[in-house]
C-alpha cells in the first residue's frame, strides 16, 4: 500500500473540529492505480463529500438516520452521526482522475495511476 497513506485531518473547517467517526476502508491497489472502499451505512448522497486537496483526499459525511417521531432510543452504541478520514495521496496517483460511486452504504473510490506511473511495453528491435 505504497500509493496512498493515511493522514490527520488537518482542514481549517468547523466541521473538522467536531468529533467524527473513522469509517473502515479497505485500500486495493492494481496495475493502475488503487481503489478505496469505505463503509458508511446510513449516509446519502447529499450528505457525503469528498474533495482532493493537492496530495490530501478527505472524506467526510453525515448520517441521515430517521427515527419516528416520539421515540427514544434506549440503547445507542454508535452517537457519533458524522464520518472523517483523510488519506495522503504519492505522486504516482492522478489526483485529476478520481471518481466515486456510493452503493448501499459503501462507497468505491478509484483513483488511476498517473500516465508516468503506468505499466509500459517497450518494443524491442532486432537488429
Amino acid at each position: 500500500m505504497n500509493a496512498v497513506t493515511q493522514t490527520r485531518d488537518t482542514a481549517a473547517t468547523t466541521t473538522a473540529r467536531e468529533p467524527a467517526l473513522l469509517p473502515p476502508v479497505d485500500v486495493v491497489e492494481d496495475a493502475t492505480g488503487i481503489t478505496l472502499y469505505a463503509d458508511l451505512p446510513g449516509v446519502p448522497r447529499e450528505n457525503l463529500h469528498l474533495r482532493v486537496e493537492g496530495d490530501q483526499l478527505m472524506l467526510e459525511a453525515e448520517m441521515a438516520l430517521a427515527l419516528p417521531q416520539a421515540l427514544q432510543p434506549q440503547h445507542a452504541e454508535v452517537q457519533l452521526s458524522r464520518y472523517r478520514r483523510g488519506f495522503t495521496l504519492s505522486k504516482e496517483l492522478d489526483a485529476e482522475k478520481v471518481s466515486a460511486e456510493l452503493s448501499q452504504g459503501v462507497l468505491r473510490v478509484r483513483i488511476p495511476k498517473a500516465e508516468h506511473a503506468q505499466p509500459r511495453k517497450i518494443a524491442v528491435q532486432v537488429a
